[in-house]
């Protein structure tokens, strides 16, 4: 059964550190990271199944992959909630020699992360990869990924689209940040994207959709059905529409935050606005 005040709870603490974060080095991507909070902290600490320490085969438990690495804030301080490394490095993000670079790497060998993603649009076909590679090893565990609306501009992603419905690739689940914003504005207005459940449906793929996904409930519910299609012959796609700037009224439902710090004025009103549930780093 779903603890979701605990869930919630790690939410709320994962958003003040984003906040915290970036405003410490006065760079990175608060918005698009607060949007996708609720949906890692479901992933991770309910809907994947994760072994004791790390390894980068994954074998043996459910992998995930984060293609739009942007929002490294969010995934490095759920993956120290979670207890890959000590959350005290989180102060160190985006410091010189800090293990947190701005986007996720390999190199500094950071429990947790597959792989880099300094360039968007490659993660599918990392995961997708993965995926075919549990298959061939008799391993039933899933792979799970997460990716940006506006990075499903560019053409590779089709490509990985069109190899996993050919390939029955059944065993991944690829979640979609539908917060219909980029660095640039809208992605309406500049590249806009069309229907995507009626595109991933042409391609074979089964599409499930989060109209709020910033409710902890609607999120867990999505999980929990698109894990019970997999084996079924399809790859899943969910899309969930964020909201990008979740939890700080200032910075929702615009596309200025997508990398900007806020000034010490802002942190603090920030930080008035999410709860302090489990101590600060």
């Amino acid at each position: 059964m779903h603890d979701i005040q605990k869930l919630k709870n790690i939410a709320s603490q994962v958003r003040r550190d984003i906040v915290r974060m970036v405003h410490a080095c006065q760079s990175g991507h608060p918005g698009g990271s607060l949007g996708c909070t609720d949906f890692l902290v479901a992933l991770y600490f309910d809907a994947m199944k994760r072994k004791e320490g790390f390894d980068m085969t994954g074998k043996g438990e459910d992998a995930f992959y984060l293609s739009n690495g942007h929002i490294s804030p969010v995934f490095y301080s759920v993956l120290a909630h979670a207890g890959y490394f000590d959350k005290a490095e989180l102060a160190t993000f985006r410091k010189l020699n800090s293990r947190l670079q701005g986007h996720p790497t390999t190199h500094e060998h950071l429990p947790g992360v597959r792989i880099a993603s300094g360039s968007l649009g490659q993660g599918l076909s990392v995961a997708v990869g993965h995926a075919v590679g549990k298959k061939l090893d008799k391993d039933t565990n899933l792979v799970f990924s997460l990716h940006g609306d506006g990075e499903l501009q560019e053409g590779q992603n089709w490509e990985a689209i069109m190899y996993a419905s050919h390939n029955r690739v059944d065993n991944l689940i690829a979640t979609i940040d539908y917060n219909g914003q980029q660095i640039d504005g809208p992605t309406s207005k500049v590249l806009s994207l069309g229907n995507l459940k009626t595109k991933f449906e042409a391609f074979d793929w089964k599409v499930l959709e989060v109209e709020n996904g910033n409710d902890m409930e609607e999120i867990l519910k999505v999980l929990d059905e698109a894990k019970s299609l997999t084996g079924k012959g399809q790859s899943i796609c969910i899309l969930l529409k964020t909201e990008m700037g979740y939890g700080v009224d200032y910075m929702m439902g615009t596309h200025a935050w997508h990398g900007k710090a806020p000034n010490d004025e802002q942190l603090a009103k920030a930080l008035d606005q999410l709860e302090e549930t489990l101590g600060d780093y």
